[in-house]
């Protein structure tokens, strides 16, 4: 008997798709079941899954009336019940109207009451799970879940939280989460066969929600699994315990390509792949993939792809959507004839809008625009690129491997510098990938673990003059660390032992324009977004540190404008040296600047005085008053979205505890600024 499967990503922001379910969505078509995923609010899932039910009674009561058309009108008035939307949905034929107001106010009643918890849709459930921190909307999402599926027994936990912290998750949520990976036959279901971790992806279930991954046409697998390393701070010997040195992969693309077609770029998952011995061979296997130096990309014609999958059957719900999105791109593009053509065979079919559109619409109106389309689509050939995104490990590369490396089209390499005593092996891995022509690199770097702050800007100030001197671009994003079990794993506040909350703070502030990224410096540059960002030098550095965070965000502002920096730096150089010090580190290094925190370490009025810089009231500051400000959040934008190598590597992890600029605390009226600094 085929089931009802649903696939739960919960709401965060993350830069992957969800590979496991991707992979798990196959299974279970393979096995003929009905499989659907939602990342989203979870009540629209709720409404969306009424409305279906709605629908299916709307027609059985009138099949004169086209309900698709009223689709966004009945889902209104179920959410809110509002009588005036009735004169809107009547039915063509007034007799059936009684009915169909008897209906509507009855799913009305099923979302007000709740009562849609007692006719649960769905057979099994799996609910993924991503970064400890995220624990809150993962437990919500698991609670969620309890409503939608027919047995408890049928919710299914898996992933990075739900392996790191399975014994808190049980204990919270009642369900017994699944650890480590999908590497066995048998376990989702006893007696079959397949083993998910080595099924290809679904990459259709990606056009079913309204989320867009930042990165998405590339193959997503793994050439080895697990680690040679025991690193304290990571969950890869948790995760992925036994080192594999060789994974098959190649025949999986085969299936890809022809239900998805090809993909631009090629991104490995391997959290140590240059500690294989069988590196040669993975090489030689990446460039059998069509990933050699220089090779170019010409994408396939998506919408003949989609309309195959349409015509197969294959997740029509996706494919509808991916059909239709991609029929409204090309018509953007199109002029002239062409233009009028396309839109009148779209017209004719009801392809306006997504309410409107059908499977059957779309497939009458590509009989008559598939030529158009073909004509007029992108065949710009692109360049294509491999990333090992987990990073390589310095301390395994040698001038062989460096080589090697250099024969595919590596952008970017990703060498891991996670504290400043492997600067030594880092330095020389850097200087290795230079000789061989490699001239793209990244790295994320480890913060607020047993490293202390001056660390931090040493391993990014080797960065900055690395890039000068071999004339290489390093993308740096510095990473905070988070404790991998207990209570500190479930939320970002953790602060290591040599950290504290302020110079946490200070360093997102810093890359909170930048989204993270801490950009290469480049021969000729009188200075660099890091020498001005984080100092140019260590004293510089600690002010920095201790500096009120709008005045690290709006420099210029403060700085030329208002003139505030550096009354605070002279106050600042000046009562470290006194006796208030004690008082004024401790307040600042606790980052609660609430008059009612303040007054409890009972400062003397020279230490209030001083502390006004940090008290400003909420708001946000005018960043059209600091055209540095714009010009660098500008630039910045404009490199994540051209540049490949930044794409594949944000993180999200710069956006904890500092959102936006309204979160800096400052206001935007300059009279106001003025009375509370004192200048005047």
């Amino acid at each position: 008997m085929n089931r009802n499967i649903l696939l739960l990503e919960p709401n965060y922001a993350n830069k992957y798709p969800p590979i496991g379910l991707m992979k798990i969505a196959t299974y279970h078509r393979n096995r003929g079941d009905q499989v659907r995923f939602f990342k989203g609010n979870l009540n629209d899932l709720v409404l969306d899954l009424l409305w279906e039910d709605c629908l299916k009674q709307l027609i059985f009561i009138d099949d004169t009336t086209n309900w698709a058309e009223k689709q966004s009108l009945v889902k209104q008035f179920i959410k809110t019940r509002n009588k005036e939307l009735l004169d809107t949905l009547q039915p063509t034929n007034s007799l059936y109207s009684p009915l169909v107001v008897k209906c509507l106010e009855g799913f009305g009643d099923r979302l007000r009451r709740k009562t849609w918890k007692l006719d649960p849709k769905f057979d099994r459930v799996y609910v993924t799970t991503l970064f400890t921190f995220y624990w809150k909307i993962t437990v919500e999402t698991i609670e969620f879940a309890k409503r939608l599926v027919r047995h408890p027994d049928e919710i299914k936990v898996g992933g990075v939280l739900a392996s790191l912290l399975h014994e808190e998750l049980e204990q919270e949520t009642g369900i017994k989460p699944m650890k480590g990976l999908l590497d066995k036959p048998g376990i989702l279901d006893e007696g079959d066969l397949m083993i998910i971790d080595d099924l290809p992806l679904d990459y259709s279930i990606l056009d079913e929600i309204e989320y867009e991954y930042p990165t998405r046409s590339a193959y997503f697998t793994f050439m080895t699994k697990g680690c040679t390393r025991k690193c304290s701070f990571c969950s890869v010997p948790i995760l992925e315990p036994t080192y594999k040195p060789k994974i098959d992969t190649f025949d999986k693309f085969g299936e890809i390509n022809e239900r998805f077609g090809e993909q631009q770029n090629l991104l490995l998952m391997d959290n140590n792949v240059l500690a294989s011995p069988k590196f040669p061979e993975i090489i030689e296997e990446i460039k059998a993939m069509g990933f050699t130096k220089g090779a170019k990309f010409v994408e396939p014609n998506q919408l003949e792809l989609s309309v195959k999958n349409l015509r197969e059957g294959f997740n029509d719900r996706a494919f509808v959507r991916r059909t239709f999105r991609l029929m409204h791109d090309m018509l953007k593009r199109l002029k002239g004839e062409p233009a009028q053509v396309y839109y009148t065979a779209l017209t004719e079919n009801k392809l306006l809008g997504l309410e409107t559109t059908t499977k059957e619409g779309l497939l009458n109106a590509y009989s008559t625009i598939a030529t158009i389309y073909e004509k007029f689509r992108n065949k710009a050939p692109k360049n294509r690129y491999v990333d090992f995104n987990q990073g390589t490990d310095a301390r395994y590369v040698t001038d062989e491997l460096m080589a090697l490396m250099a024969q595919i089209p590596i952008r970017p390499l990703r060498i891991a510098f996670d504290y400043w005593g492997m600067e030594k092996q880092y330095t020389a891995a850097v200087r290795l990938a230079a000789k061989h022509g490699i001239r793209d690199l990244s790295n994320y770097i480890l913060y607020n673990f047993q490293d202390k702050p001056n660390e931090l800007w040493m391993r990014l100030k080797k960065n900055a003059d690395l890039c000068i001197e071999l004339d290489v671009q390093i993308f740096s994003f510095p990473m905070k660390y988070i404790p991998l079990f207990g209570e500190e794993a479930k939320h970002r506040e953790f602060t290591g032992k040599h950290w504290n909350r302020k110079f946490i703070r200070a360093i997102q502030s810093i890359l909170n324009v930048t989204k993270g990224i801490v950009a290469p410096s480049k021969r000729g540059q009188k200075s660099s977004f890091f020498t001005e960002a984080f100092g140019v030098d260590l004293n510089e550095f600690n002010e920095i540190l201790y500096m009120p965070e709008a005045y690290i965000v709006y420099r210029h502002l403060f700085r030329k404008d208002y003139g505030y920096t550096q009354v605070w730096e002279n106050e600042f150089r000046e009562i470290r040296l006194s006796e208030d010090w004690k008082i004024v580190n401790a307040v600042i290094c606790g980052s609660d600047f609430t008059t009612a925190t303040i007054d409890t370490y009972q400062p003397s009025e020279k230490a209030r005085h001083f502390l006004r810089h940090y008290t400003m009231a909420k708001g946000s500051a005018d960043p059209s008053k600091d055209p540095k400000f714009i010009a660098l959040k500008s630039e910045y934008d404009k490199l994540i979205k051209e540049n490949q190598a930044i794409e594949l590597t944000l993180t999200y992890d710069f956006e904890d505890g500092l959102d936006s600029e309204k979160e800096l605390g400052v206001s935007s009226n300059e009279e106001e600024l003025k009375e509370l600094v004192n200048l005047e």
